[in-house]
């Protein structure tokens, strides 16, 4: 309305000065020097007052554009301040909250709220006012959609600001998710350093005491039945002497054996150089020639593991052997799997009687924590005892060549 009335007022001065100056043209073309002055004293005027109505719609203009202008200001710092506001937290949750509550004073909104996802969308009127929608969206994710109701109608410009609070506080949402992430990742890492670091405190304690009550221990009884044989021959009792060297020499062979056993089970060469089925297959023939035990290995798929976690898997399978041996089995069966959700499953089965011992329950569940797997000891379906290991798939994920 204004804009119409401005536009027909500069039209009126502009048509007045222009017949005025013609009046007074035709005054002096035909010879009326009255009328000839009237019109330009006319033209005159009017031309100041066009003048002058330039000089206050301009004015008025300008500050009408400044008026805008600091409203701009003004709504962008309070935008600031909400973002400010929004990010003070790195609570998922209550970043939503605030970003609703400078949403509701930032387009003085009665409600602000945030949608979830798939909720169907309501009128663009309803009996309370106009309402806007604008989604919260990161990474082509919708985390869902900030909705705006006011009795005022919504323009465009208030979109478009609304876009900006909500593409800020879906950036801050994923951020937060990101630093939650971040912090699950470092307190895993640091119980699984933990971990590492007690199972291989507790292998060192083992391998000392392994050490000092076997092989040490019989070092030693070989180093006195060689006093025992050298003080025979020295006195002329050169039989006894020679049954002597011969329980010595005897007993030193089972110590060797017991030495190369614990070398092997450290670092299985057959591991490293023929693969994870090979060095589990000589360990099973191990146990079956020492020990008359058929052993059954369905362990073909371990051969897709990463070489640490063969490695891992290995000394496992090696410690539950071990531990069936002395249930006195007839058979024990050893499988690996893959599981349908990308992880590992180790089974090894056997048909022994007696019972199972806690310290070596104790002590494989050490390894197994070493992958952060999950160990199951339970009895088998024909009796016998089952220890079923499980790896998770991000472990079984880092796969050798």
């Amino acid at each position: 309305m204004d804009g119409r009335f401005s536009r027909n007022a500069r039209g009126i001065l502009v048509g007045c000065t222009v017949g005025a100056a013609l009046v007074g043209a035709l005054g002096l073309a035909f010879g009326e020097p009255a009328v000839a002055a009237g019109g330009l004293v006319a033209s005159t005027a009017f031309f100041g007052a066009f003048a002058l109505y330039l000089i206050v719609t301009e004015r008025r203009r300008h500050e009408f554009a400044e008026d805008e202008l600091q409203a701009q200001t003004t709504f962008l710092e309070s935008l600031v301040d909400s973002i400010a506001a929004v990010s003070s937290t790195l609570n998922a949750t209550e970043i939503l909250d605030r970003t609703c509550d400078e949403a509701r004073r930032l387009f003085d909104a009665h409600t602000a709220r945030i949608r979830p996802p798939g909720e169907v969308a309501g009128p663009e009127r309803s009996p309370g006012g106009e309402r806007m929608v604008v989604p919260l969206a990161v990474h082509g994710e919708l985390l869902g959609d900030l909705e705006l109701a006011r009795p005022e109608p919504f323009h465009r410009w208030d979109h478009m600001r609304a876009t900006v609070l909500a593409d800020f506080a879906a950036r801050m949402v994923e951020n937060s998710r990101l630093l939650e992430e971040a912090r699950d990742r470092e307190a895993e890492r640091e119980r699984l350093t933990e971990r590492l670091i007690t199972a291989e405190q507790d292998e060192r304690r083992r391998l000392s005491l392994f050490l000092h009550d076997g092989p040490l221990q019989s070092m030693s009884g070989i180093a006195l039945m060689h006093d025992a044989s050298l003080a025979a021959l020295q006195s002329g009792r050169h039989e006894e002497a020679a049954t002597i060297i011969e329980n010595s020499l005897e007993k030193e062979r089972d110590t060797i054996r017991v030495l190369r056993d614990l070398s092997f089970a450290i670092e299985p060469l057959v591991l490293r150089d023929q693969g994870f089925y090979a060095a589990v297959r000589a360990l099973a023939d191990q146990i079956e020639g020492t020990h008359r035990i058929t052993v059954i290995t369905h362990v073909e798929a371990g051969e897709r593991l990463g070489e640490k976690t063969q490695v891992a898997l290995y000394q496992i399978i090696r410690e539950s052997l071990n531990q069936a041996v002395r249930r006195r089995p007839l058979k024990i069966e050893v499988t690996v799997g893959e599981r349908d959700d990308g992880g590992f499953q180790t089974e090894i089965t056997d048909d022994g009687v007696e019972e199972r011992r806690r310290a070596s329950i104790e002590a494989i569940d050490e390894r197994v924590k070493i992958l952060n797997g999950r160990l199951e000891i339970d009895s088998g379906e024909q009796g016998g005892t089952l220890v079923r290991v499980v790896v998770p798939p991000y472990v079984a994920a880092a796969r050798g060549g």
